[in-house]
């Protein structure tokens, strides 16, 4: 039995996508509806169904319904699986800082 995957896991899952990283941008500047993204991204309405269903199932976006029309569904970002992914980063980074560092240590050591 495997382990439930971390939102990072999640996260980074979702944005493996080319597809899905675009409408995460056009989403970082606004909230747009499910059809104008399908137009940006150049993809079939049923594609970006497909690829906002990954994304909401991933905790990245988040969908609404404008009160003067309850078919239309707006959707936006969620900012909280992008700081995990922020903080998972800047770990990684330190980590790779750290070892980089003691390589450089030992290898001038040797000299």
């Amino acid at each position: 039995m495997s382990a439930a995957p971390l939102p990072v896991d999640r996260t980074l899952a979702a944005l493996a996508d080319p597809h899905r990283r675009r409408v995460v941008e056009l989403l970082a500047r606004q909230p747009r509806p499910a059809g104008e993204l399908a137009r940006e991204v150049g993809v079939s309405a049923p594609t970006m169904s497909r690829h906002l269903r990954a994304l909401r199932q991933s905790g990245l976006v988040e969908e609404s319904h404008p009160e003067f029309d309850a078919r239309v569904r707006i959707y936006a970002l969620r900012p909280e699986p992008m700081v995990h992914l922020l903080r998972w980063l800047e770990e990684s980074e330190r980590l790779w800082s750290e070892q980089l560092a003691a390589f450089k240590a030992h290898v001038e050591r040797g000299l």
